[in-house]
Order: C-alpha cells, then sequence, then structure tokens
C-alpha cells in the first residue's frame, strides 16, 4: 500500500506541481487573448444572465433544464469541501500571495469554461430519449477521436462519480461526527438514502434540488464569513494587504515565518484555484451542455459566471476568515480544513464547530449530486447503443455504496487518487477545446454579431433561435 500511495503521489506532483499548471493558465491565456479579453467586455452580460436567467419559464425534462439550472448544477459541483480547505491548503503551503494567484487563474479560466460550455451547447445530442453533452460528446463529434472520448469518460465516472462521492460523503462523516456525535456510518446510510431518492428522479430533481440548494448554501456560508469580517474591518482589510505583499515578496507578507518563496506562492495557488474552479477540467460542461437557450454562447457567457463565483467571493471570502487569525496561529501547522475550522472557531468561538459541520453538509452534498450528473452524461455516452437506463441505474447503486463507505474510511490514499483521474481527464479535455476553439470563435463571433444586436433591442429570452 505504502508503495501504491508512493508512485500516486509521484504522479499527482507531476500533473499538479508541472504539466497541468502550465496547460491549464496556458489554453487559458490562449483563449483570453483569441477571444479578446471575453471575460471583461461579457462580465456584466454574465451577470445579467446568471442573476436575472435566460427563458425563465423553461422546466427541466429530459430535453435539458433552464439556464439558472443548469449554472446551478455547475455552481453545485464547482464549490465543494476544496472552497473550504483548498483555500487553507494554499495559504499554508504558499503562504498569503498564494491567494493571489489563485485569482489570476480564475481571470483565465473564465475564458476557458466560456469555450467549454459552448462547445458542450454545440455538440449536445440526444441519447436514447435524454439530452446530454459534455467533452466525450464534442471529443468524438468534433475531433473525431472515440478512443479520447471513451478515455474522458471513464476517467471522469471513477474520478468524480466513485472515488469523489466517497472523498466528499467522508468530509461530512467526520464532521457529524465530531460537531454532533453521531456515527460516521449512520451518516453515510442517511446521505446515500437522500442522494438515491434525488439520482433516481433523474434531470428534473436534480435540477430542482440544486437550483434551491446552491442558493441556498451560498447564503449561509457568505452570511456567515461577512459575520466575522465586520465583527473586525481593520484586520480584514489588512488581510489584501498580504495577499498583494505575498504575491510577490511573501517575507514582506509574513516576516519570514512562513519560509515560502515567490514560486510556493504560485505553484500552490494556480494549482488549488485551478482544482477548485475546474475551468479546463472538463466536468461542468456536462452540466451546461443541456440548458435550454436561445444560442450556444449564451451558456458560454452564464459559465464564466460560475468561475467568478467559485473564486471571487466564495474562495476569497474563505481566505480572508484565514487570514484574519494572527500570522503564528495561521501557519501553527494546521492545514486543509483543519485550518478553516480553527480560523472560524477564533473568529466565532463554540458555534464554529456547528457552522462548519451545516457548511460542508451543503457543500459536500451537493457536489455529490453534481458529480454524479456528470458521471451519469458520460455513462450514457458509453452505453448509448445499449440499455442506456439500466446502466444509470446500477450506476447510481454504486455511487450510493460508495457514499457509504466514504463516510467508515479512513481517504488519505482516496483522495490522492481523485486528484490523480482529475488530473488525467484534464488532458483530452483541453486537447479537445484547443483543436475546436475555430469553432468556439466563430460561434462567438455570430453572438456578437447577429443575437447580441436583436436581443438588446427585444429584451432576453425573446429571440429565436439562433446559430448553435
Amino acid at each position: 500500500m505504502e508503495t501504491v500511495s508512493a508512485v500516486v503521489s509521484w504522479a499527482n506532483d507531476i500533473l499538479w506541481s508541472y504539466l497541468l499548471i502550465f496547460l491549464l493558465c496556458g489554453t487559458g491565456i490562449f483563449f483570453t487573448i483569441k477571444l479578446r479579453f471575453i471575460q471583461l467586455r461579457l462580465f456584466k452580460r454574465s451577470c445579467k444572465y446568471a442573476l436575472f436567467g435566460i427563458n425563465k419559464g423553461a422546466k427541466a425534462d429530459h430535453k435539458g433544464m433552464s439556464s439558472f439550472q443548469s449554472l446551478a448544477t455547475a455552481i453545485a459541483a464547482q464549490v465543494g469541501t476544496g472552497n473550504l480547505a483548498g483555500a487553507a491548503t494554499a495559504i499554508a503551503a504558499g503562504g498569503p500571495g498564494a491567494v493571489f494567484w489563485m485569482w489570476i487563474t480564475a481571470f483565465f479560466g473564465m475564458s476557458t469554461i466560456f469555450a467549454e460550455a459552448t462547445l458542450a451547447q454545440v455538440y449536445k445530442e440526444d441519447v436514447n430519449g435524454q439530452v446530454r453533452g459534455g467533452p466525450a460528446y464534442y471529443l468524438s463529434k468534433g475531433v473525431g477521436s472515440k478512443g479520447m472520448a471513451i478515455f474522458f469518460a471513464i476517467s471522469i465516472i471513477i474520478a468524480l462519480g466513485f472515488i469523489g462521492s466517497m472523498v466528499q460523503a467522508n468530509s461530512i462523516g467526520v464532521a457529524f461526527n465530531n460537531s454532533f456525535g453521531v456515527p460516521s456510518l449512520a451518516v453515510g446510510v442517511v446521505l446515500a438514502i437522500v442522494a438515491g431518492a434525488i439520482f433516481m428522479g433523474g434531470v428534473k430533481t436534480i435540477a430542482s434540488f440544486t437550483s434551491k440548494c446552491v442558493p441556498i448554501m451560498a447564503l449561509i456560508y457568505i452570511l456567515g464569513c461577512l459575520y466575522v469580517v465586520f465583527n473586525n474591518l481593520d484586520a480584514a482589510a489588512n488581510c489584501f494587504a498580504l495577499i498583494f505583499a505575498g504575491a510577490f515578496s511573501p517575507e514582506a507578507a509574513t516576516g519570514g515565518l512562513l519560509g515560502a518563496g515567490v514560486k510556493e506562492a504560485i505553484r500552490f495557488g494556480v494549482a488549488r484555484g485551478l482544482f477548485s474552479n475546474e475551468a479546463g477540467m472538463g466536468s461542468t460542461p456536462h452540466a451546461h451542455a443541456i440548458a435550454k437557450v436561445d444560442h450556444c454562447a449564451q451558456q458560454g457567457v452564464v459559465a464564466m459566471f460560475g468561475v467568478f463565483f467559485d473564486t471571487f467571493i466564495i474562495l476569497t471570502l474563505t481566505a480572508v476568515v484565514i487570514l484574519m487569525q494572527p500570522l503564528t496561529q495561521t501557519f501553527g501547522g494546521a492545514t486543509g480544513i483543519e485550518l478553516t475550522q480553527a480560523a472560524f472557531q477564533y473568529s466565532m468561538g463554540s458555534v464554529a464547530g456547528v457552522f462548519i459541520a451545516i457548511a460542508l453538509l451543503f457543500f459536500a452534498f451537493s457536489t455529490i449530486v453534481g458529480w454524479y450528473f456528470f458521471g451519469e452524461a458520460n455513462i450514457r455516452y458509453l452505453f448509448r447503443d445499449l440499455n442506456t437506463d439500466k446502466a444509470v441505474k446500477v450506476y447510481s447503486v454504486l455511487v450510493m455504496a460508495f457514499i457509504v463507505l466514504g463516510c467508515t474510511l479512513k481517504v488519505e490514499l482516496v483522495w490522492a487518487l481523485a486528484d490523480l483521474f482529475n488530473g488525467i481527464m484534464v488532458l483530452p479535455n483541453l486537447v479537445g477545446v484547443l483543436l475546436l476553439s475555430k469553432v468556439v470563435m466563430s460561434r462567438l463571433k455570430d453572438f456578437e454579431d447577429n443575437f447580441i444586436p436583436k436581443e438588446d433591442q427585444k429584451g432576453a429570452g425573446q429571440i429565436p433561435t439562433a446559430q448553435n
């Protein structure tokens, strides 16, 4: 087992410390230039679409879901335990400056997610009466590589559907056992039953759950963070000074206490930022693919808001709460979720344990539902010529079993395996997105030249279906 752990650790170091940082950031920079800084030019429209909706009357069914429901499903997957632990891990390893590089990563990632979501809309298809899409679909139909499509589909089913569900459930089990003394096995059984009910309800139930759960969990967490911030505004303001100073001169920010250099700040900030917002990983396009929109690029614009919300709001609030602690306490050896819990406890007292447990329940469980849905889309792709409904039922039962198992095990190796498969599935996705960059640019041109003028004239949601 130690040998397996060592091999997995070595592979993850290669993937996340070197290869994927350059590949993901490079792709983001490429699309930012090619799409003429779309994340700035269309940011106002992205917020408008996300907050006020497109085609509000669209109902979730076998043909898809509304644009907001698709966004909520994507955010449900993006905003997980990584937002509670990811910032802490990056700060502990790379110093306050790591947060700045998370922001940079998210900025460029907004252009990548636009490309992914747009392609997912272009190449979505009806699979035995269910509309689905995602990287496997645009790799096979757009790039013409069934081999890469199958490789991606298998990787994401293992990484998110099985291993991912296990580690997310484990976070909930540990939190509830520590805060309320509830046995982890009991937590796992209840989670599996509730999750199974949502899974069996299909796309309509999943859309209903995420569209209600995401706003609630976001509101609870944001209010909790703002409570901490407003109780100590001076310390909060100083956090941003630490972040900017640490990005280019870590010793100036920490007085040499942490021992991290600029290289570490960049490395851990970029790696954890990419893992948090999932831009380029090929996961969230599955949700954006089935949005009922009038133009494929519309959902690409909506998708940018998900990355912005994940990193610039949720992740930043977590970082500020952590950095409000005295430096000696912040970097006293704790990392991950333990550091986040310590930060909230320092500011909120004994109620922090309950707050984090509830936040983890919302964050981790919504991620399980989102990741299940992404895996299901790939099950339907792999078994498209067979009985897809039967394959989906088997898949849902297996996910439920992994949820129970995850609550009862120590999952350090499983977390490492999840990182490995997450990294592996990025490779074929980015190859496909880059090869189809001309398709992305042509759809954006049609959107800006022909669709936006008509939409602005008649009002959002009132335009006949345009080029898709």
